[in-house]
């Protein structure tokens, strides 16, 4: 009978050191200390840590929100960009819309359409290459104007409705009913008027856009000669303005208060001028006389008849 054969201790376990050596000792018994691998200093690391900032933040802008700095004061009070004042800075939302479609008194920033440009000269850049190189990248960040032609207004109607101005209460009317607009900014409270413009079916597509400083915004009433070539198309948005990042004395949310929600029914048409209104009454006046007289003659003959065949 063939016996199992057993595996030498050299065998079962790990081969050890000749002259008592481990490997965590060395030659004299002393135990080995691995050197620590060395750190990089913080002025290598500085700039790698700042491309990677810039690299992860020009990502974020590029695909889901974006700081814009508001060039002019067309949106005051709601947003400040006046000549003078520190233009407000706005976090806009890119990816709302890839959802949703735009809607009533939501602020929007969007790509001017061809007919706005044609009287806009493009954002002023320095003619020094380094400067202007700077000027690119702060716009990308929003620390500078952007190159593109851009613009901030609020939706006032979309595709399919019809927009004119205005109401016997100086209100703009959107198929038929009255806006509610609490954000309206007058330059001259003591003269709330608004021009007034002929009414507008917006294209299915497109928008109607203006400014909350009603009396000193060139909008879709103006731009491109008003009208149709007013009309932004959706496409053309970049997205919605959300908070207002600076400055902090500003800090908070941005108002999408939709002027459609609570309208009011009016009259279709614009309001007739007063004259105007004045023309049916002075008609009636200068027939009542004829009428009475008329009325009197027939009611005499009408009584003599009956006297007659008494």
């Amino acid at each position: 009978m063939v016996e199992p054969v057993t595996s030498s201790a050299a065998e079962d376990e790990p081969e050890r050191a000749e002259n008592g050596e481990n490997s965590d000792t060395g030659a004299k018994g002393k135990r080995r200390h691995r050197q620590p691998k060395k750190q990089r200093s913080f002025w290598v690391e500085l700039p790698i840590l700042i491309v990677v900032a810039l690299v992860l933040a020009f990502v974020f802008q590029q695909f889901f929100a974006r700081v814009y700095t508001i060039p002019s004061g067309s949106m005051e009070t709601t947003l400040h960009g006046c000549t003078g004042c520190y233009g407000d800075k706005v976090l806009v939302d890119k990816i709302t819309y890839d959802f949703t479609d735009p809607g009533p008194g939501d602020v929007v920033v969007f790509k001017g359409p061809e007919p706005w440009l044609e009287n806009e000269a493009p954002a002023q850049r320095s003619s020094n290459p380094v400067v202007r190189f700077f000027q690119n990248v702060g716009s990308v960040f929003g620390l500078a104007p952007p190159d593109e032609r851009d613009f901030v207004k609020r939706i006032i109607a979309t595709g399919g409705q019809t927009v004119q101005c205005c109401d016997a209460q100086n209100r703009v009317v959107v198929d038929g009913k009255a806006l509610n607009e609490p954000y309206i900014h007058w330059e001259d409270p003591s003269d709330p008027r608004q021009d007034t413009f002929d009414p507008v079916t917006v294209p299915e597509g497109d928008v109607w856009v203006m400014g909350d400083n009603r009396n000193n915004s060139c909008d879709s009433r103006c731009q491109g000669g008003g009208g149709l070539r007013g009309v932004v198309p959706v496409a053309n948005i970049i997205g919605k303005a959300r908070i207002i990042v600076l400055p902090p004395s500003r800090w908070g949310g941005v108002s999408d208060t939709n002027p459609q929600e609570n309208a009011q029914p009016v009259a279709l048409g614009m309001s007739a001028p007063d004259w105007q209104q004045g023309v049916p009454l002075g008609i009636g006046a200068a027939a009542a006389w004829p009428v009475m007289s008329l009325s009197r003659r027939l009611g005499s003959g009408v009584r003599e008849a009956v006297k007659r065949k008494r």
